[in-house]
């Protein structure tokens, strides 16, 4: 997929997300598909609905007046759209799928503001909160990621330093990259070790600087019928379960929110205001990144592991910055 359709189907997904009302062909013409006409952009438009709704967006086509035989509208409604997890193979790395995932990655931060402001400057209303079903899983941690996405895609081999989860330490790897997985909270590259001859699951958090290219472009083939999310279960250490214990801001983390139960509200929180909840997650996942992602409308009450893991990692980023 070019970076221009990326961008284009990236731009029409959010429009017809917080558009509060359904948008005609000829308005989403005018926004998305900036001097298309015609044939060309009938053409275009049809072939990007259908890859919306082949990864499951829930694209719908509706009246604008009851009352009148008008032109129906597009849109998606943001309560019918929960995505489950996505698995990241080379031929479905789109960026509707890292939409929902890397939301406030830095490749993907300047199209989606570019869709909200398109969508004000034609005079068209919108609803920002319809953000919240794509509310962002990975962060500036992992600055790796454009690296092993980009040999995906190119079927390049790669060669970085890995830091072991035991013990710390640090090896050189050559990997053939097959695709990558969002599962438990964390990114994960599957490939094939080509020194070990085996395949491989790398977690990027513990990737250690930038990733190098081994090889050239379209070097290797990826094996038919791939099950990245099969080889993920299979070779990454099982996750720990637990509850977790939240203090959150009244009218944020809703994502986190529908995952746990709501135990009591209208809290006094860390920062002194009486505006907070405490929400009890049955865990079954990592979810420091979520919380992370939040910033200051979440408090981590318990486990205590949790906590001084989220401390650990500010401490980094404040020592980076």
């Amino acid at each position: 997929m070019t970076a221009r359709k990326s961008e284009r189907l990236l731009n029409l997904l959010i429009m017809l997300l917080v558009a509060r009302r359904p948008l005609t062909k000829e308005q989403i013409q005018q926004v998305i598909y900036d001097g298309e006409s015609g044939d060309g952009f009938e053409r275009k438009f049809d072939r990007d609905k259908e890859e919306l709704r082949s990864i499951g967006v829930p694209l719908e086509l509706e009246g604008l007046d009851t009352f009148f035989d008008d032109e129906p509208g597009y849109r998606i409604r943001p309560e019918e759209w929960q995505l489950p997890t996505l698995d990241l193979a080379a031929d479905e790395a789109a960026v509707i799928g890292l939409a929902t995932k890397v939301w406030e990655h830095a490749r993907l931060a300047g199209a989606t503001s570019l869709a909200v402001a398109k969508l004000s400057a034609a005079g068209l209303d919108s609803d920002l909160a319809a953000l919240d079903v794509v509310e962002p899983r990975l962060d500036a941690e992992e600055p790796s990621f454009d690296a092993f996405l980009d040999a995906v895609q190119a079927r390049q081999p790669l060669r970085f330093d890995y830091r072991a989860s035991s013990g710390g330490e640090t090896t050189t790897r050559r990997v053939q990259p097959w695709g990558m997985v969002h599962t438990r909270g964390r990114w994960y590259a599957v490939g094939l070790d080509t020194d070990r001859g085996e395949e491989r699951v790398f977690r990027l958090s513990r990737v250690v600087g930038q990733p190098r290219p081994d090889g050239r472009p379209g070097a290797y083939t990826v094996p038919d019928g791939l099950d990245l999310g099969s080889v993920v279960a299979r070779l990454s250490p099982p996750a720990a379960t637990g509850a977790v214990t939240l203090l959150i801001r009244e009218g944020t983390a809703l994502a986190l929110r529908r995952r746990g139960q709501l135990v009591d509200s209208h809290l006094t929180g860390p920062d002194g205001s009486p505006d907070w909840d405490r929400v009890r997650i049955d865990n079954s996942e990592p979810i420091a990144d979520d919380v992370l992602s939040h910033g200051p409308d979440v408090y981590v009450e318990g486990p205590e592991a949790l906590r001084e893991e989220i401390v650990q990692r500010l401490t980094r980023l404040g020592e980076r910055g």
